[in-house]
Order: structure tokens, then C-alpha cells, then sequence
């Protein structure tokens, strides 16, 4: 019987097409054996003192293949008759399965069903390198394409509705879109900035997203056109460290359901495009800025939508106006809903502006503004007074846009000013019940805590409290008015 020259009878067509099956080609023969597996017969076959390819002497020694042993050749199989022994089926066995292991550890893995690339495209997140391995053992690094998504697009970084940072503990009242626009404002790239006319210590800023080159680039050429470089919604207004309270009120307004105020953080900055009473390291809060902002075209009333006297609106919250009058009225598309949570916010936090900027509804301090401006005095014609900051987004027209929301938090309590809730017959049911369940404290907590820059300056929970504590005083005090006067509630629309 003829023999390969690595010890193997040609005849067995089964050991040869394991060994096809296990190396995963079909180009294995007698004469053509995988290098592992003939390295690995060789020694078996010299420490049995038969033929080796390295030692062709020994060749003599091998003979006479025992019909029992019909997988190795003659050579292999002349010691085992010197001694008169027949050779054990198990030897052969156990060679197979040697070879069997050896050849499934040195088969290279399929390149098309790697788990890498698999892996590195499920996970979210914005484009990113990855390593791939090359034969040599070296890596390469390629890019992995991922689809851009506009800021509109609720879509924060972990890409779910947390971002990375924000993941933990964020409270279910702050939007995707919330959380998308405060780590924009918190950590974007300061690329552009113009001055607000009429505000001088109040700066708008275009910022660019971490990671987003494109926008940088954006940034520059769009700088110079300070009227149009905002219409994405990547700006955002750096104003007075005295105008903190204002990222308060942001969490007061998404705590109580509200929805009406603009996302704010509190940032320190170190851009060099900004002046140097911006970057000394004080802390300043940031709000977005709504591009989609309806304002007057009267140069003289630009702070509103739509112009509104006092004594007209105290007509509009009439509960039994005339259709007639009610479409001709400015403001006729805001319903009364919206002044209701206006009201209640604006109470909470005693903000004066909008509603009564007058301080027709307290006795005010001789420093306080309306009486240094002469405001006050205006009180005794009703006629005069005027709404201010009554602004809606030509998106969503019949919804107010609360801004400039600082209030006053060391406002004394024997001086709140009710003329903020006259007219008010109702509020909104989740807001009271917010109001009521006696956890409006640690609902702020929770969600400041989210902005660490806030947090830290104000020093935690111990800090923050007493501000959380007048707050909680004033939301007693509303719903005693509530109580008193029998006023009502509404369930809230949709958000």
C-alpha cells in the first residue's frame, strides 16, 4: 500500500475529509497536508521511532501496515510488531482529536461576521473611532458615519432621552428637548456674539454643539449677520449674575407642569470673544433663545405680541364677554388658560413685570424701580397701565412664553402682591396638586441638582433651601386664596 509523506495511508478518504472539513478548505490530500498537522505527526511518528520527513532513515523501521490500525502507514505501524503488541484503537483516536483541536484554534475567524463593527454601529451616540484589526496584527482607525439630527430634533447625547452626564436620577418633568437645550447652553462653544439693543449688560451668543464641526465653521461666516445667525436655535442670552433666580424659575416651571419658560443654566465663562466683566469667573445664568419670538414691529413696544392694557385684560379674564368683543381684543388667540398659569407663576415667584410693572399692588420701596422711573405714580389712571413681556411664539401662537422670570426672592411676605391673581378664577389641576402634596421643596431639589455650576455656587441642598422654603410659604399662601375665594381648577391640555 502506498504511502504520503507525512505518514498517512491515501486510503482514508475519511481522516482526509475531516481534516478538509476542519481546516475549512478542500484542498487537503495525502501529498498536501495543513503545516500544523504535519508538524504535529511527525513527532508522534518519531517518538514511536517510525518515519519522519525530517529523518528518512527511520523509514526502514516501518512496515506492514496491521489491518487494525489502517490510518497510519506501514512505517508507522513496524514498531508495534517487534514487540508483538496490536497497536490500540484508541491511540488513533486520540491523534484525530488532537489534530481536530489544534486545527479549529488556528482557523482565522469569518471577516464578514466580526462582532465589532456589529457592535460599534449599535451603539448610540455621535460619530466615533473605532479600531479594526489588519493581518499583521496593527490597527487602523476609521470613522463611523452617523446621521446628523437638527437641534430640533429631541435626540440628547447617550442619544435616548438622557445625555451623558444626565443620565442619572433626571427628573421625568425636564424634556428630551429640555435636556438636548441645557447641554447646549452648558457646554457650547461660544462662536459669535451681538449686543440686545436697549439691554447693554445683556449679551446674545451663538454657541456650537461639542463635537460639531460643521457648526463651528457655520459660526464664523454667520457672525457677521447678527439678525439671522439664531434661526436654528443654537443662541442663547448671558445675563446679569444678579438674574440667577431666573434658572430657579426654569425648574419651578417644569416641576409644576407649567411648560411656558425658556430652558436656563448657570454657566461661567472663558471664551475670548466675550468681554472680560463675562469671563472673571462669575457666575451667570444662560437661557435659550427662541428664534420663532412674535414681537411688536413698534420700535417703542418690541417686549410683546400683542398690546395689551390693563383694564382690557382684566375684560378678557370676564367670564361672559361678548363673542364680539372677545375676537377683536388683543390678544384674542391666547385663551384663558394661559393667563392662569401665568398668574400662579408669577405669583410664586413675584414677578411684577408683565403684570403689574407699576407696583400698583404693593407699596413699593423709594429705590424700587417703578418709583425711581415714576411708574407708581400712574397707578391713580388705570387707563395707563400696560402689559409688558407678553410674548408668544409664531410657532404656537395661543401659548405665552414666560421670560425674564427673575422675580423678587427676598420679596417680604407681608408685601406679596395679590393684584397678580385679580381676575384669576381657576388654575391648573396638576400645579395645585403639585402645590398641595407638600413636596415642592424636594421636587426643586431633585431637578436643580441637575445643574452642578448652580448647585455647587449656592452650596447644595443646605444652601438652596431657604430660597425652596419662601417659595413653599408663598404656595401656601395661594391656595389659602384659592380656598377663600372658591376658586376652581382645569385639567391641563397636553403638553
Amino acid at each position: 500500500m502506498a504511502t504520503s509523506v507525512w505518514g498517512v495511508s491515501p486510503c482514508s478518504d475519511l481522516f482526509l475529509k475531516g481534516l478538509q472539513l476542519i481546516s475549512g478548505t478542500n484542498h487537503v490530500t495525502s501529498h498536501n497536508p495543513p503545516a500544523t498537522v504535519e508538524y504535529l505527526l511527525q513527532g508522534a511518528h518519531k517518538q514511536r521511532g517510525c518515519f519522519s520527513k525530517a529523518n528518512p532513515t527511520e523509514g526502514s523501521a516501518c512496515s506492514n501496515t496491521p489491518a487494525s490500525f489502517p490510518f497510519l502507514s506501514p512505517q508507522a505501524q513496524r514498531p508495534w510488531r517487534r514487540t508483538g503488541m496490536k497497536p490500540p484503537a484508541p491511540a488513533a483516536v486520540g491523534v484525530l482529536l488532537a489534530l481536530a483541536l489544534l486545527a479549529l484554534i488556528h482557523l482565522p475567524p469569518p471577516p464578514d461576521h466580526s462582532l465589532l463593527p456589529l457592535l460599534a454601529s449599535s451603539l448610540p451616540g455621535p460619530p466615533r473611532e473605532v479600531a479594526a484589526p489588519l493581518s499583521g496584527g496593527q490597527a487602523y482607525r476609521r470613522r463611523l458615519p452617523m446621521p446628523r439630527t437638527h437641534l430640533q430634533q429631541e435626540q440628547v447625547p447617550g442619544r435616548s432621552r438622557r445625555r451623558r452626564g444626565l443620565e442619572r436620577d433626571t427628573p421625568p418633568w425636564l424634556s428630551a428637548d429640555d435636556l438636548q437645550k441645557m447641554w447646549l447652553l452648558s457646554s457650547g462653544q461660544v462662536v459669535s456674539k451681538t449686543r440686545v439693543p436697549a439691554h447693554g449688560q445683556i449679551m446674545r451668543v451663538r454657541l456650537r454643539a461639542v463635537g460639531d464641526a460643521k457648526g463651528d465653521a457655520e459660526g464664523d461666516v454667520l457672525s457677521a449677520s447678527p439678525e439671522g445667525d439664531c434661526q436654528d436655535g443654537r443662541c442663547g442670552l448671558i445675563k446679569r449674575p444678579g438674574d440667577l433666580y431666573e434658572v430657579l424659575a426654569f425648574h419651578l416651571d417644569r416641576v409644576l407642569g407649567l411648560n411656558r419658560s425658556l430652558p436656563a443654566v448657570a454657566r461661567r465663562f472663558t471664551s475670548r470673544l466675550l468681554p472680560y466683566s463675562y469671563t472673571d469667573g462669575t457666575l451667570r445664568p444662560i437661557i435659550w433663545w427662541a428664534p420663532d419670538l412674535q414681537h411688536l414691529q413698534d420700535a417703542n413696544n418690541d417686549q410683546n405680541s400683542c398690546a395689551l392694557g390693563w383694564l382690557q385684560y382684566q375684560e378678557m379674564l370676564q367670564p361672559h364677554r361678548p363673542m364680539l368683543v372677545a375676537r377683536d381684543a388683543p390678544c384674542s388667540s391666547i385663551p384663558h388658560s394661559e393667563w392662569s398659569r401665568l398668574a400662579l407663576f408669577d405669583f410664586l415667584l413675584q414677578v411684577h413685570d408683565r403684570l403689574d410693572r407699576y407696583c400698583c399692588g404693593f407699596q413699593p420701596d423709594p429705590s424700587e424701580p417703578c418709583v425711581e422711573e415714576m411708574l407708581h405714580e400712574k397707578c391713580r389712571n388705570p387707563a395707563e397701565l400696560v402689559l409688558v413681556h407678553i410674548l408668544v411664539r409664531r410657532s404656537a401662537p395661543s401659548r405665552l412664553v414666560f421670560i425674564d422670570n427673575a422675580g423678587r426672592p427676598q420679596h417680604p411676605e407681608e408685601k406679596l402682591n395679590f393684584r397678580l391673581l385679580q381676575g384669576i378664577d381657576s388654575f391648573p389641576a396638576a400645579a395645585v396638586a403639585t402645590l398641595r402634596s407638600g413636596r415642592l421643596q424636594s421636587l426643586l431639589l431633585q431637578s436643580l441638582r441637575l445643574d452642578r455650576e448652580l448647585w455647587e455656587s449656592q452650596g447644595g441642598a443646605e444652601g438652596l433651601r431657604p430660597l425652596l422654603q419662601t417659595i413653599d410659604r408663598r404656595a401656601q399662601i395661594l391656595l389659602r386664596h384659592i380656598q377663600e375665594h372658591n376658586l376652581t381648577v382645569f385639567e391641563d391640555s397636553p403638553r
